[in-house]
């Protein structure tokens, strides 16, 4: 049995650069390093944020941890166009398409789109077809399992906090009684 990649040059292309191509799960596998990557730098900038909103009015460390947040921002938002690119070109279709991210609403369409459409096989307007790497096959697949489990807790998380919140009231409004002085 051939391999699809037997005669085709292996790739030695930056993840990080626009051109070439990722499959499904390549671009998944990426996403999900980028995303962690950001919340644990995001989760690391707020610890410059002062505990008390007192002292957060006139805190140069608040500013820093601002600034740092949107740093973390700025710098995931490129890398998630970079991959949104790489996986359309595995489509053969124009980067051009990843400004859909930016409309809500048709991003989450688009997203599960890039997740699940076909790329092509072979070469095609924008390179060799790019072979996954087992470790990026394995990431890949946490992050696809991941995402529909995030969606679940959410609604149970939703579905939940009133009732939460409906036991704490009724919690507070107990009154302890106190023995009775008449025995």
């Amino acid at each position: 049995m051939n391999s699809p990649f037997e005669n085709q040059p292996l790739q030695q292309d930056s993840p990080f650069k626009a051109n070439g191509r990722f499959g499904r799960l390549s671009y998944a596998a990426w996403t999900l390093i980028i995303s962690l990557t950001a919340f644990i730098l995001a989760f690391s900038s707020m610890l410059w944020f002062p505990s008390s909103p007192s002292e957060m009015e006139s805190s140069n460390t608040t500013r820093l941890g601002i600034i740092l947040l949107i740093i973390v921002y700025i710098i995931f938002g490129y890398f998630n166009f970079i991959f949104t690119i790489r996986r359309l070109h595995d489509r053969n279709n124009t980067g051009w398409l990843s400004l859909l991210m930016l409309i809500p609403f048709v991003n989450l369409i688009f997203m599960i789109y890039l997740f699940a459409a076909k790329g092509t096989e072979g070469n095609n307007d924008y390179g060799p077809q790019r072979p996954t790497p087992g470790w990026e096959r394995v990431l890949g697949w946490i992050y696809i399992i991941l995402i529909p489990l995030a969606f679940v807790f959410g609604i149970i998380a939703a579905i939940m906090a009133p009732t939460y919140e409906g036991y704490i009231e009724k919690s507070e409004s107990v009154v302890i009684g106190t023995p009775s002085q008449s025995q």
